[in-house]
Formats: structure tokens, sequence, C-alpha cells
């Protein structure tokens, strides 16, 4: 009875094949970090989505370029509070939050003192990456499971922009498939043309594991993951694939392609791509329900 009571949508999206609440996972959202394709994506497709009629939530890194004070930032003391660990170390995780008043929606924030608050999105304020980039995306994703988790929510379609996000479809499919929250959840992943150029750290692979995870889950990349081998770990897990920019790595795609997962192309016009993407939401739960 308890898991009817957090879950509803169990009794009523498998009848009508449809994905009523959307979780968006993104590495960056306009007015908070400059403006970038991720940026401008991150803010207008879950607006758009919310607009036609589903529900929604947001998620994004606290990085260390974020203004607190303008944006109205606040700490969430009850989703706050936990460690999470990573390589026998633990690291606490705090949720901020940001409300969008004119458009009626709210934006979680994953913030940690070391991987975030003080520091830049993804490179220093030379360019240079950060060594623990992979680290940090291991930590953002498990944080913003965690913390989804603790809101009792339980989104039809998780949708994931950027590859500080990409270790979710792993840990939805293999380490969080048995809990209630994201026990019937299906998992879209969209390929960017930005990634990172440096490899990231050789324990990489052992920092990822958890729970039932284990090295043969993460057996199809190699040693030292570059961009394209994160983004094809993150699609051999994810039920459906969206090509979010006009050029990306043809491999990943062609990647995709091979698995017979539904695929979206990429789509020019940003009208397009909203209302391609919530007929793709649909069609990627009703063919997972159908396996």
């Amino acid at each position: 009875m308890i898991f009817l009571y957090l879950c509803p949508m169990f009794m009523s999206n498998n009848n009508n094949m449809s994905a009523k609440k959307v979780l968006f996972i993104t590495q960056e959202i306009t007015p908070y970090v400059p403006e970038s394709e991720l940026a401008i994506i991150g803010q207008n497709l879950p607006q758009a989505i919310q607009d036609k009629g589903r529900e929604i939530r947001t998620f994004m890194p606290k990085w260390g370029n974020v203004n607190e004070r303008r944006n109205q930032l606040h700490e969430v003391i009850r989703l706050s509070g936990m460690n999470l660990i990573i390589d026998d170390t633990d690291h606490p995780l705090i949720i901020k939050v940001a409300s969008i008043q004119a458009a009626r929606r709210q934006v979680y924030f994953i913030d940690n003192d070391d991987y975030f608050q003080h520091r830049l999105i993804t490179t220093d304020e030379n360019g240079k990456e950060y060594e623990d980039n992979g680290e940090r995306a291991i930590f953002y994703a498990r944080g913003v499971l965690e913390t989804v988790k603790k809101l009792r929510w339980c989104p039809d379609v998780i949708h994931c922009h950027g590859w500080m996000s990409a270790m979710v479809p792993l840990y939805i499919k293999k380490a969080y498939c048995d809990e209630p929250s994201f026990r019937d959840s299906k998992v879209v992943f969209s390929v960017y043309g930005d990634g990172f150029k440096s490899n990231l750290d050789p324990n990489f692979i052992n920092q990822a594991l958890l729970k039932s995870i284990t090295p043969e889950d993460l057996s199809m990349i190699q040693t030292l993951v570059n961009y394209e081998e994160l983004c094809k770990l993150a699609i051999a897990y994810s039920d459906g694939v969206i090509q979010n920019s006009e050029n990306v790595i043809p491999g990943i795609m062609d990647y995709a392609r091979s698995l017979n997962k539904p695929v979206l192309d990429y789509q020019s016009s940003p009208e397009a791509y909203a209302d391609a993407c919530d007929a793709f939401y649909d069609k990627v739960w009703a063919e997972a329900e159908n396996l």
C-alpha cells in the first residue's frame, strides 16, 4: 500500500502509455550560468514541457559561478545532510533551490564544497579541465537520484542533458532499479557536440561502482575514458537517445542506432524540438513498456 501511495502513476500510466512526469537532469541552465546551447535548452525545454501539461522537476549542479544572492538560492535543510561515499571518502550532499516565479517552477541545485562550491563548470579560470570531472559527474548523478528519493517523486521519464549526467542511466538500470521512485522510469539521454578533451581519471571505473554494479557492467569502456566512450556508456543503459546538437561525434549516434533504441534526430527549430521531445517521451515510454 505504501508503494502505491508514493507512486500512483503506476496505476494510470501503464494503461494510457503516457509519460506524465519528467525529470530533467542537466548540466547548465541560463540565467544561472552564461548562455550556451546546453544552458538555453536547460532553461527552455522544461518550461515548454510543463506548459504542455506534464509535471516536471529540474536539477543542475551548483557551480561556483552561480550567484546565490542574485538568483535567490536557499538550502533545503530537509533534503540536505546525507554523505555520499566515493572512493572510500565521505562527501556531504547539499541541496539548494531557486524559484522561477513567473514560470511557476523550481530548479534544484546539487552542491558540495569540494566538487562545486568554489569552482567553475568543467574548466578552471585558465581553461584547464578539472582532473576530478569524472568524480564530480558521479557525485552529481547520485546526488540527484538520492534527492528525488527524498522528494518521494516518481518520474516516468528521466531526460539527461550533458555529459555531467551520463552516469544516471547506468545507476537507474543497475543500482536504483528496485527503488520505488525509479522502478518504472525510462531514461532518455541527449547527445551534444561539446564534450571534454582530456581522459577521465584512470580510477573512474572503480569510483563509479555502487550497490550491485560490478566492473563487468562498465566493461564496454576502456580504462582511460574519453567523451565518446562515456556517451556510449550512457546510451547503453538508456531507453531512448536524442541528437541535441547539429554536429556530434558520428560514432556516438551510430552506436545508438546499432542498439535499435528509439532515436530522435537533430531538430533545427526550438519549437519543433520541444514538440518532438514531448512526443518522444511517450514513444520511449510505450516501447519500453512493450518489451
